[in-house]
């Protein structure tokens, strides 16, 4: 009975700062007309994605309140007609340049030289630079109105997550973990304050920079070699002296990350052992996450066959805390709650596979991701 009560009380502790991170501290960008009138500038890095960057360009073009707007779109070593894609759809429009990339030299990943080579040769006339990646859509107002989030936040970065669009079992198993995640573990408030590098969460998606700021902390030349090189930006600019902010951009952005679950499965892998870092943390952290979102129910069913039903029940209202947990966290970032909340056991067991995966994979130099090694 005591270790129920604890896993019930830990896990409606965690819900309850759910809660409060939803409604007090998550930041929430107007979506309807806004209007900035510095220049910006939207970066869009492509390796064979001409099979999905049409809805994103499309969209790009069609922003509104932003009258100095340009689209820097970088082909970088596609083979799959991408930049023909680009080209069709931009037709001549004048605010789309498209820029031939090269390959990373050693010590550079992929994405983070991509995003390097265009905040690089985009000029220096853009106070702001916003970097879109080839699944993102954006409603007509997204831009002017993370811009004035942004500016609103005095900060030097704000990563305002897309709603991220769900169609399959693996989809709904897996993807509303990133959003649950960050609002149940991570003191939003104190992560914007705070002037640690390691309390920063970013998602690279969609990411809106001050220029001068991006610049002063390095930009992605301070992240060359980094997995998460999201994440790992937003702790550069924390070590710059800026400041990083978080916001729901569900209202202003969805995302389809991936289509298949090899896809997702492979994308995963590549980055969770980099999330975790020491193999060691990533047991701790497995380990108290399957105590407190796994072990309930199990709990239940087995206090329920052996004849006690008061542990049961218990063990039972500490798995629906966490069900509440995850339904806190969809309302609060356009997700899907129901019935997928009710197999948030299973979501946490499938993050441990993924996460055993990675550091598998890993220590046979065998991550990959889109032809090229990550480590």
């Amino acid at each position: 009975m005591i270790a129920a009560l604890a896993l019930a009380v830990a896990v409606a502790a965690l819900t309850g700062h759910t809660l409060v991170n939803a409604l007090a501290w998550l930041r929430r960008p107007a979506t309807g007309p806004a209007e900035v009138d510095e220049p910006v500038a939207v970066l869009l890095p492509l390796r064979d994605e001409a099979e999905r960057v049409t809805p994103c360009l499309r969209a790009l073009l069609a922003q509104r309140g932003v009258p100095d707007l340009r689209i820097v779109v970088l082909d970088d070593g596609s083979t799959d007609g991408t930049a023909d894609v680009v080209r069709a759809v931009a037709g001549d429009d004048p605010r789309v340049t498209l820029l031939t990339g090269v390959a990373p030299p050693p010590g550079w990943l992929g994405k983070p030289h991509a995003c390097w080579q265009l905040a690089t040769r985009t000029g220096p006339e853009p106070a702001v630079l916003a970097f879109v990646d080839a699944d993102v859509v954006l409603t007509p107002y997204a831009v002017a109105a993370a811009v004035t989030e942004l500016r609103a936040a005095d900060a030097a970065l704000l990563s305002p997550y897309p709603r991220i669009v769900v169609r399959t079992v693996g989809d709904r198993l897996v993807q509303p973990l990133l959003q649950w995640l960050w609002l149940t573990f991570l003191p939003l408030r104190a992560m914007e304050r705070s002037r640690r590098p390691s309390l920063a969460a970013a998602g690279g998606q969609f990411l809106v920079v001050d220029r001068a700021g991006y610049l002063r902390a390095g930009g992605h030349a301070a992240v060359a070699d980094k997995v998460l090189e999201d994440i790992e930006l937003a702790r550069a600019v924390k070590r710059a002296g800026g400041r990083i902010a978080l916001a729901d951009g569900s209202r202003l952005a969805s995302c389809r990350m991936y289509d298949t679950w090899p896809q997702l499965r492979d994308g995963y892998t590549k980055s969770l052992w980099a999330t975790f870092g020491h193999p060691t943390a990533a047991a701790a952290v497995l380990a108290l996450l399957v105590a407190l979102y796994v072990a309930p129910p199990l709990l239940a069913v087995g206090a329920l066959l052996a004849g006690a039903p008061a542990v049961a029940a218990v063990a039972f209202l500490a798995y629906l805390a966490g069900v509440a947990g995850r339904v806190v966290s969809a309302r609060a970032t356009g997700g899907r709650a129901w019935p997928d909340a009710l197999g948030h056991p299973v979501s946490v067991v499938v993050l441990g596979w993924l996460t055993v995966r990675s550091y598998h994979l890993r220590k046979r130099r065998r991550l990959t991701w889109r032809g090229r090694p990550v480590t």
